[in-house]
């Protein structure tokens, strides 16, 4: 007696839709977390700028470069250097301007369109306040996220 070596249509069937099954749980859930990961860099970078802030202001009691006020008063200015910053852009602005120069920031993470994290912006002022700003229509808003004016999302919808 020979026997058949092999697998039958049916068995190979059923593990393509095994196959297929897993994909379509894990591929959303995995995105999902990839992005995630690539928020870090914001909250890491915001949190450092803000303390050179800090410490610009315990040396000049200004947030500003100078007593007329205007620019930040870190390396870079109104546009901080970020060092290995690869999804963000990071900008400044100082205001409230004294007769010493500038006693308010605001720092603030903008995604990269390139990084398909348009959209999602993070802030934190000179009170410590953060806030994430998600814009409408694009690829942040439609992954999920949401506005949330006292804390960075971690998580969608606007979980902190």
């Amino acid at each position: 007696m020979r026997y058949a070596k092999g697998f039958t249509l049916i068995e190979l069937m059923i593990s393509v839709v095994v196959i297929a099954v897993l994909t379509a749980i894990a591929l959303p859930s995995y995105s999902d977390y990839v992005t995630r990961s690539k928020l870090a860099e914001a909250w890491a970078h915001l949190a450092d700028l803000r303390v050179k802030m800090e410490q610009a202001y315990l040396d000049n009691r200004r947030y500003s470069t100078n007593a007329g006020g205007g620019t930040c008063g870190i390396a870079g200015g109104n546009t901080p250097t970020a060092q290995g910053a690869r999804y963000f852009d990071f900008t400044c602005a100082s205001s409230n301007p004294t007769a010493a120069g500038d006693q308010q920031y605001v720092l603030t993470a903008a995604g990269k369109a390139s990084e398909t994290l348009d959209g999602i912006a993070f802030t934190i002022n000179h009170s410590n306040t953060k806030a994430t700003t998600v814009t409408a229509s694009t690829p942040m808003a439609s992954k999920g996220y949401q506005t949330n004016a006292t804390c960075w999302v971690r998580k969608k919808p606007q979980q902190c």
